[in-house]
């Protein structure tokens, strides 16, 4: 179901799956503001008799009491007011706590192919200004509106009994309203949706200057960022004017139609009282009657642009709850209890979902065999789909054709926790989060010991840490960017390690550190590769000389697979990879 194609209250009706537990005390607050206002519409029946009834010799006595009524009634309003907020304003903030949870929980679940398409500003601002919206809708809102439609019906109910000429003009005159809020409406709901999604660039933008800030100042790019920035600030600007102007106008219909009808229905009124038709009680109610009214008609202006605003927020919103997640996990998901580490890939073929049509598949009938303990360098040209390969063990992209399995078991009969708790990757770009050094090197594995955790940082070389200020304990910034290139690939590997997986896939991990640290890491990771099936994209010579075999990726195949001293000896095309790969090492020494 594509939420963009319902009507409005058919979009926001389906938000309150996830607002059940909050239903009774918005409901509760709903009544409770239209007790409120309903007592408002009391003073002027009472006020009406009151005057009627008024004779030369009325006492202080009654006039006292007729004070107080008033003033209950007024105090009356207040409490439920009072109520009505103490009501809906805490299960509001459930219900956007219960959204922004499904909403990182279904973000999690989708598949790496989904975030490589969708900007994280857009992600981000759904996650924030528009849950932030439907909260306040729920809490405000929505108890408003249903309040005030119904405080409209009962008043106009007493305007009819009061005087059905009175209250006919005043109908008529103020009909024009629902024509205006219809086209309202229709209008607001795509500029909303414009600034929302306008919004969402915004803040990708920042997002994108604030990760890439090193680049931007080392090109000196600076001022142009920002002058790009003030465009897309100024483009939103517009929008949220144009936003504006429209609430602007509806609100001026609200305010001025509703003086007009009481401008021509008084002289009505009057002229009534003069033929002996209406008392002046009862012109009183009349009167005091369309000035509580116009409050609650006032505020279907800007109730209304919530109220679209917050459609375009849920339509937002499902957006991304209604993606279909391509790669799940099996009904009955089969287990390994004692995984050995055999990885096989069987005729696997992969291509990009947004690839051209005509064009071939990037993956295209790779047979690898890689046996438990064995470890194994993959090696090809650049953009021969090396990395691609590597994402297809750990089902973080999906094949087109063939298998991939893990100790005879297709991974695809596997739930992916279980799956990835068996295989561990250790990237290229290291990505580090906002945390201690001990729960970033043991994000694979939470419940491993001191000793293992000892163990994982010697293997990676990565003893640095011990000096830093607080040790394990120190808190490295955002993406670990308060830390050297080489030494977030070192904690990266060391986390790797640390999960003691039975197949380590490494992603040329080690490409950020110089010669000795190399040799030393590479040294200890002969130690793991010995009881652990590694399968290592290469891009130096020297990681190559980590496993026990190559695979030569060709034109999405592997066309050779051997000892490096026998592929070098019998493989052109294995031979021109090397130096390449040889040549792009000195590179990088000389560059370092």
């Amino acid at each position: 179901m594509e939420t963009k194609k319902l009507g409005t209250v058919r979009t926001l009706l389906r938000i309150f799956p996830y607002a059940k537990k909050a239903l009774p005390r918005i409901v509760l607050g709903t009544i409770a503001a239209i007790l409120g206002h309903m007592f408002a519409l009391a003073i002027p029946g009472y006020l009406r008799s009151l005057f009627d009834t008024l004779e030369s010799n009325t006492t202080s006595d009654t006039l006292l009491f007729a004070v107080f009524a008033v003033l209950g009634m007024g105090l009356l309003e207040a409490v439920m007011v009072l109520l009505r907020r103490w009501l809906v304003l805490t299960p509001g903030t459930h219900v956007e706590a219960g959204l922004r949870r499904a909403l990182y929980a279904k973000l999690q679940d989708l598949e790496v192919a989904f975030h490589d398409k969708w900007p994280s500003g857009q992600l981000l601002s759904r996650a924030s200004s528009d849950l932030s919206m439907i909260r306040r809708w729920l809490s405000f809102g929505l108890v408003l509106l249903v309040a005030n439609l119904f405080t409209i019906v009962v008043g106009f109910t007493l305007l009819f009994s009061y005087n059905w000429l009175l209250a006919s003009v005043f109908f008529v005159v103020m009909s024009p309203l629902w024509i205006l809020g219809f086209r309202f409406e229709k209008e607001y709901h795509v500029i909303a949706r414009m600034s929302q999604d306008q919004a969402g660039d915004l803040a990708t933008s920042v997002e994108e200057s604030v990760h890439g800030i090193r680049v931007i100042k080392s090109f000196g790019r600076g001022s142009f960022m920002t002058e790009k920035f003030a465009r897309d600030a100024l483009k939103l600007r517009g929008t949220e004017l144009n936003k504006a102007k429209m609430e602007a106008n509806l609100w001026f219909y609200f305010s001025t139609i509703p003086s007009i009808a009481t401008a021509i229905y008084l002289p009505l009124g009057v002229w009534q009282i003069v033929e002996g038709n209406m008392t002046i009680g009862l012109l009183l109610s009349f009167i005091l009657t369309t000035r509580i009214l116009h409050w609650p008609i006032d505020s279907l202006g800007f109730l209304l642009s919530m109220t679209i605003d917050a459609r375009s927020a849920v339509e937002r919103f499902f957006e991304v709850i209604d993606t279909k997640v391509d790669i799940t996990d099996p009904e009955q998901p089969k287990t390994i209890k004692e995984p050995k580490g055999r990885l096989v890939f069987e005729n696997v073929s992969f291509r990009y979902a947004d690839a051209p049509a005509d064009q071939t598949d990037l993956i295209d009938g790779v047979n690898l065999e890689i046996e438990p303990g064995e470890s194994v360098a993959l090696i090809g040209i650049t953009g021969s789909g090396k990395t691609s390969i590597t994402a297809l063990a750990t089902r973080l992209y999906e094949v087109t054709g063939g298998s991939v399995k893990l100790d005879g078991v297709d991974i695809r009969d596997l739930s992916r926790e279980e799956l990835r708790s068996h295989i561990a990757m250790a990237f290229e770009d290291s990505t580090l989060f906002s945390d201690t050094i001990r729960n970033n090197v043991l994000l694979g594995r939470p419940e491993s010991t001191e000793e293992d955790l000892a163990q994982a940082l010697e293997i990676a070389q990565a003893g640095f840490v011990y000096d830093l200020p607080d040790g394990l304990d120190t808190k490295i910034g955002e993406e670990g960017l308060s830390l050297s290139g080489g030494q977030r690939q070192r904690i990266a590997l060391a986390r790797a390690v640390a999960a003691k997986p039975a197949v380590l896939v490494l992603d040329d991990p080690l490409s950020a550190l110089d010669v000795d640290t190399e040799a030393m890491v590479e040294d200890a990771l002969r130690t793991v590769l010995k009881a652990t099936t590694a399968l290592i994209v290469a891009h130096r010579p020297s990681t190559v000389q980590l496993a026990d075999k190559v695979a030569l990726l060709q034109d999405g195949k592997i066309t050779a697979f051997g000892k490096h001293s026998d592929l070098i000896a019998t493989n052109d095309h294995y031979r021109y990879v090397i130096s390449s790969l040889d040549a792009a090492g000195k590179m990088i020494e000389v560059n370092k």
